[in-house]
């Protein structure tokens, strides 16, 4: 009688949905449209590097493969679920006539549902697919899994059942319980996880101690009844399970590259199930992780602690910009793990060095073999003196410019900064890309030692211009490269609104070819580097690479940055709160980690050096008084010179600062900006010229073609307007000049300095 009864049932489901039955998706449609709750960023190869989680409303994983899901959880579904799934062709007679009969005698409508029905319900997103149904409704499932069963291998509805199932709160999905609840991939799951999972598709929102006693009964019909001692204890342990901010990826490494993936997501705006494809490099970003938190660790160690958490990596390809590797932070080691310091704002140091040598060879102020005085030297600045000094308190005397750079010399840097002045070369590190908030004239002379904050992304990617010969590309334009390829969206059709990609901006010549590959002749050069740094040192690599470290003032921040004929590397380490390392220096600190990574890099690849361009000529140089060693030194052709001596008159007390000595103007720079104080008489306010240290007595002062003088220092009285200030040979040719404005209330009527006309308002 009963089973006349369900099959009365099913002859009405029939004819009130047999259409609908036929409007069930196939497999392959219900797989290609599954969407994961969170998005992954992808290496350049295709491995996951990072998941992100971005739908709150449902936690979803990615879908299992039947094959990925382990033995005990398909026995524990059956059992639970479905005892004869694998006899019948989508509807349990025998149980449903079961159930039936109860039904009518209780009025219960629950029971006998497979899970072939059970997946009708979810593949149609039925409301009431955790609640009781009447028995049309059941027998209108039923001929859905009937069909079902017909157009779907028994594998497939399993393993589609096991991915689309409702779990516990908003988890859906075996990948996303398994995670949640067992922290680990469904391939995994024991018997006693498995029946507990299981335990909670009937009641997914169940106190654990009726999960439990669910999950005990399951654990006796697969002949596993041993599992069930202090199961109760197990499933609370589970529960109280904190859950993940993104369920992990199958290789268990979630965290590879949190920094990067936020960065992507900001300029591509993911959706949930989202794969983006990106330029890193997972096997490298994986190396450069671990390489600096064995860094740090190993200053850290217990016997001699140098007081520093935090550091940063990122690798560029020198070709196309495209960014390998990104390691924003220390990780567990920080204790702001969340600051992305690739992008943080640092005092650049000595890292500057090789961008203004760069600008003054291309000046022809300087070659690599013009001599600079490295002895004390104080400049008016501000309210005060500038004295700046080198990093072992000490001072080398004549060097040449080989050395100066190479052994990273304070003094004859800021010598040069006098010639190039710092409002061009703070121009000239805004071309490059680095973040200057102010004009040159704000640093002054300290420029020349990197007291700047940069980005360690800018900072990386301006030395890549000098490994592509002197061309640069914003470092802005960086972030769009690692997102060009998105993740496939099934079915969706184009948002016109959608954020496009950013056109990359072609690249600007900084600095000469000529300039670029003498200053690369410089960092790769092991004995120019000797006097500070030793014959044996990180920075000295079995292949080409071109290498130079910073540290700022107090040692808050360190740095190595260089590059191979294929890659560019930077490394920052130091504190994200900005207190002081301890006697941590160039090549302690983040050398170490850059020359892990160069040879990682370069285990198997070959990394010569840059061709000579046509424009640099390479000349054997003798200097006067064996200063330096003979050698061979690289000149842009037409400044090459056998010989370099000091020039005549050279003293303690007024030296030339180069080879060729050109008389060169101290203050101003060019390019300043001076307003007049409303609060002062204009009569008492006055602007001093001043000759650059070592400077000849023999030139003369011309301010707009009028001359003021040949004292060293010459103080002026301000008027408003474009001024052309020149300091002329004795023979009437201009060894300097800049261009400066003077700011105020009134307007200039004549042209001539000199005793001020009426002024017009």
């Amino acid at each position: 009688m009963a089973l006349a009864f369900v099959r009365t049932a099913v002859c009405i489901g029939l004819l009130s949905s047999s259409m609908s039955a036929f409007a069930l998706p196939s497999f392959d449609q219900v797989h290609a449209h599954w969407r994961s709750s969170d998005w992954v960023l992808l290496a350049r190869d295709g491995e996951p590097l990072q998941r992100t989680r971005i739908d709150n409303t449902e936690r979803r994983g990615d879908w299992i493969a039947l094959a990925d899901v382990s033995p005990a959880l398909r026995q524990a579904i059956v059992v639970s679920e479905d005892k004869r799934f694998y006899e019948h062709s989508g509807v349990d007679w025998r149980g449903a006539a079961g159930a039936a009969w109860a039904n009518l005698w209780n009025t219960r409508t629950r029971g006998a549902s497979t899970v072939t029905m059970q997946l009708t319900g979810l593949l149609d997103d039925d409301p009431q697919r955790s609640g009781q149904r009447s028995i049309v409704q059941k027998a209108n499932q039923a001929v859905k899994a009937l069909w079902l069963e017909r157009t779907w291998r028994k594998d497939q509805i399993l393993e589609a059942y096991l991915n689309l199932v409702p779990f516990r709160g908003e988890t859906i999905g075996l990948s996303a319980i398994s995670m949640t609840l067992f922290g680990k991939a469904p391939s995994g799951l024991d018997e006693r996880e498995a029946a507990v999972a299981a335990a909670l598709i009937r009641a997914p929102n169940a106190p654990y101690a009726k999960v439990s006693e669910r999950a005990c009964r399951i654990l006796r019909d697969m002949q596993a009844a041993g599992q069930c001692a202090n199961l109760g204890g197990f499933v609370q342990l589970a529960f109280a399970r904190p859950a993940p901010a993104s369920l992990s990826l199958a290789s268990g490494d979630e965290s590879l590259a949190p920094h990067f993936a936020r960065r992507v997501a900001a300029e591509v705006h993911p959706l949930a199930g989202d794969r983006i494809a990106s330029t890193l490099d997972a096997n490298l970003q994986r190396f450069a992780r671990d390489t600096l938190t064995r860094t740090l660790l190993e200053l850290n160690a217990r016997a001699h602690p140098r007081n520093v958490q935090d550091g940063a990596v990122v690798v560029l390809d020198n070709a196309s910009g495209e960014v390998r590797a990104w390691v924003g932070s220390s990780g567990a080691l920080s204790g702001a793990r969340d600051v992305d310091a690739v992008l943080a704002l640092r005092q650049a140091g000595s890292t500057l060095k090789p961008f203004l040598y760069a600008q003054a060879i291309d000046e022809r102020r300087l070659t690599s073999a013009s001599l600079l005085d490295d002895a004390p030297l104080d400049l008016a600045a501000g309210g005060g003196l500038y004295i700046p000094q080198n990093y072992d308190k000490d001072f080398k005397g004549w060097v040449s410019v080989r050395t100066a750079l190479g052994s990273s010399l304070n003094v004859p840097a800021v010598r040069t900064l006098v010639m190039v002045t710092p409002h061009r070369f703070a121009k000239t590190l805004t071309e490059l890309g680095l973040p200057l908030t102010q004009s040159g004239d704000y640093y002054g002379y300290s420029l020349a030692l990197g007291s700047a904050d940069v980005t360690l992304l800018a900072l990386t990617n301006a030395y890549r211009a000098l490994a592509n010969g002197g061309l640069a590309t914003p470092a802005a334009d960086l972030p769009h490269r690692p997102v060009a390829q998105s993740g496939v969206r099934p079915n969706a059709s184009p948002d016109a609104n959608a954020p496009q990609q950013a056109e990359a901006k072609p690249a600007q010549r900084v600095f000469s070819a000529d300039a670029s590959f003498i200053i690369t002749t410089v960092l790769s050069d092991n004995n120019a580097r000797t006097r500070t740094f030793g014959f044996d040192s990180p920075l000295a690599t079995r292949f080409f690479s071109a290498v130079k470290t910073g540290t700022s003032k107090d040692m808050r921040d360190n740095w190595t940055v260089g590059f191979t004929s294929r890659y560019t590397v930077g490394v920052w380490v130091g504190n994200a709160d900005g207190t002081p390392m301890w006697d941590v220096s160039g090549v302690t600190g983040a050398a170490p980690v850059w020359a892990a990574i160069v040879g990682y890099l370069h285990r198997r690849l070959p990394s010569t050096p840059p061709a000579m361009p046509p424009g640099v000529i390479e000349t054997r140089v003798t200097f006067e008084n064996n200063t330096e060693p003979a050698r061979n030194e690289w000149f842009v052709r037409g400044t090459e010179t056998p010989r370099v001596e000091l020039a005549a008159n050279a003293d303690d007390s007024a030296r030339r600062i180069s080879t060729r000595g050109a008389v060169r103007i101290g203050t101003p720079t060019d390019g300043t900006i001076f307003a007049l104080d409303p609060d002062i008489p204009a009569a008492r306010q006055r602007v001093s010229f001043e000759r650059a240290s070592g400077a000849s007595t023999l030139s003369t002062w011309r301010l707009d073609g009028k001359t003021l003088g040949h004292a060293p220092r010459v103080p002026w009285l301000p008027w408003p307007g474009h001024h052309l200030l020149e300091l002329v040979n004795a023979d009437g040719s201009v060894a300097d000049s800049v261009r400066f404005e003077v700011r105020g209330a009134v307007a200039r009527t004549a042209q001539t300095p000199g005793a001020p006309k009426q002024p017009t308002q």
